[in-house]
């Protein structure tokens, strides 16, 4: 098992990621999306696990006007912005491989041990 761990250090969902795979001694790979992000690859294979970079976005974000502008823009463009904007994307992010789950998903963590 290979996981990585997209988050910030202030996310209470990715310390409680965090804290389940070191319950378990699982190994993974913490990357704060803040002073790191996504590299364009790993962008696109979440997106792709996940059913689109749609379901990255946190709709509570406090950076509202990026919100507003996803809406009009089409889906490369938006894809883009997304990409670009790593403080609109819910957190944490959790790949195991071609995988990839968003937010505190401990009942699929469990199927992948």
């Amino acid at each position: 098992m290979n996981i990585q761990i997209f988050g910030a250090k202030k996310c209470f969902d990715t310390k409680k990621a965090e804290r389940f795979f070191k319950e378990r001694g699982i190994k993974y790979q913490l990357i704060d999306m803040k002073e790191k992000g996504m590299s364009r690859g790993e962008f696109n294979s979440v997106a792709g696990a996940v059913g689109g970079s749609e379901k990255l976005i946190n709709e509570n974000a406090k950076d509202k006007d990026m919100l507003a502008l996803l809406k009009y823009l089409s889906d490369d463009d938006r894809n883009e912005k997304i990409f670009e904007n790593p403080q609109i994307i819910k957190t944490p992010i959790v790949r195991n491989g071609k995988k990839a789950t968003i937010g505190y998903c401990p009942e699929i963590w469990k199927e992948w041990e």
